[in-house]
């Protein structure tokens, strides 16, 4: 697979500022998860908040972490200097396609403004064949349900198909989500 270990390489996106501490203690299940499947972590290389929470959980399980950070966010977001591989690149559009060069699956956990651009961009080139990985949504908490609504009642409209829809599973419990990334069908 992409992490050249042969197992699968997980991409989690996630919150990188503050947020409530129950995101924090999900991202660090996730991490706990991904490292209790023998799979490894690709993520955004930050240390702190959910993302920090992710990569030292993934760690502390065995999993194998890589981190990617823009050079301009390496002390902004405190670059995950203890990750297997941290990649420190020029922007935010090289740090999507790296982290996307590496990973086999992507899983989406309850974030922000970047968080959504980058499950935004995940979901539509999976819906437009563009690649065939598994994309994820994990919401236990309803962050993602006026987003999911908004989106439902596009259909139909010409502006959101149902091929599109089809493109992400949305999921509410960390087993639900890690099942969905290794059983997707890959088309």
């Amino acid at each position: 697979m992409s992490d050249g270990s042969g197992t699968l390489a997980v991409c989690v996106f996630c919150a990188s500022g503050p947020v409530p501490e129950a995101a924090v203690a999900l991202a660090a299940e996730v991490g706990t998860a991904i490292a209790a499947r023998g799979w490894s972590l690709v993520s955004g290389g930050g240390r702190v908040s959910m993302m920090g929470a992710v990569a030292q959980a993934a760690r502390e399980g065995g999993a194998r972490t890589v981190g990617v950070i823009p050079e301009a966010l390496v002390a902004h977001e405190v670059a995950d200097d203890e990750a297997d591989d941290l990649v420190v690149v020029s922007d935010m559009r090289t740090r999507k396609g790296e982290m996307d060069a590496r990973s086999d699956a992507v899983l989406a956990l309850p974030g922000g403004l970047g968080t959504l651009e980058e499950l935004f961009e995940a979901w539509t080139s999976r819906s437009l064949r563009m690649h065939d990985k598994p994309v994820v949504v994990l919401d236990p908490d309803g962050h993602y349900d006026p987003l999911f609504a908004w989106l439902d009642g596009l259909r139909g409209t010409g502006y959101v198909s149902e091929r599109g829809m089809a493109g992400v599973v949305r999921t509410s419990t960390v087993g639900d989500a890690l099942d969905a990334l290794g059983a997707v069908q890959r088309t």
